[in-house]
């Protein structure tokens, strides 16, 4: 896709929505870690109603380790991998109070020795969080990246390195909103919404609907 195309997209994306933000539900960065930790294979409905209950009770390192690992369970019972989810936050905390002061750390490499978080969990944190010009390669962002021809990659690393490369400087804090956004309500997975595409003429996907 040539430079222009691209900047038409994001000039579109920024018009129709000009603050693009995360559909999660949080009001510090800890809360938005254990979002989005929890968001992983559960949907951001799923969580916001499960932290909507969890945070008026622990929203720090130290009150969710005081909640302990069971009650946190009861919270988050209707997330998928909720077990797993209870026990790499639990130790996310300790790990949080021992290393960083009860403080979400804003370097890639200490997010990423957080149990559970890899590197997009890191790059959301970053981004929204911290205002990192970083892009969190999601299912949604590595659909619409290749099937518009924007960023087309073989894995998720490949389409992060491509995003970078090709969006203009002036889009990245919000490229990726952008594009999770565009994937989860318009460029869907098993019927895109071609018909209701701003983005429709720049598109080099083959097979459009109307």
């Amino acid at each position: 896709m040539s430079p222009a195309n691209i900047l038409e997209i994001f000039s579109r994306f920024r018009a129709a929505n000009p603050h693009p933000e995360t559909e999660l539900k949080f009001s510090s960065p800890f809360e938005l870690l254990v979002a989005v930790l929890l968001s992983a294979q559960a949907t951001d409905v799923s969580v916001n109603a499960a932290t909507r209950q969890l945070f008026p009770v622990a929203n720090t390192p130290a009150a969710l380790l005081l909640l302990g690992e069971e009650r946190l369970r009861q919270y988050i019972q209707h997330i998928g991998l909720n077990q797993t989810k209870a026990r790499h936050l639990m130790q996310t905390c300790h790990q949080l109070l021992e290393q960083h002061g009860g403080e979400v750390p804003q370097s890639r490499e200490a997010l990423e020795a957080l149990p559970g978080v890899g590197r997009k969990t890191a790059n959301v944190i970053l981004n929204t969080a911290f205002g990192w010009p970083v892009i969190a390669v999601d299912t949604h962002v590595y659909r619409v990246a290749n099937r518009t021809g924007l960023a087309p990659g073989k894995n998720v690393q490949e389409v992060e390195n491509r995003l970078h490369i090709v969006v203009p400087e002036a889009y990245k804090q919000d490229a990726h909103h952008s594009l999770i956004l565009h994937g989860r309500y318009v460029c869907v997975a098993r019927k895109p919404k071609c018909g209701a595409c701003l983005i429709r003429d720049l598109c080099e996907y083959t097979m459009k609907e109307t």
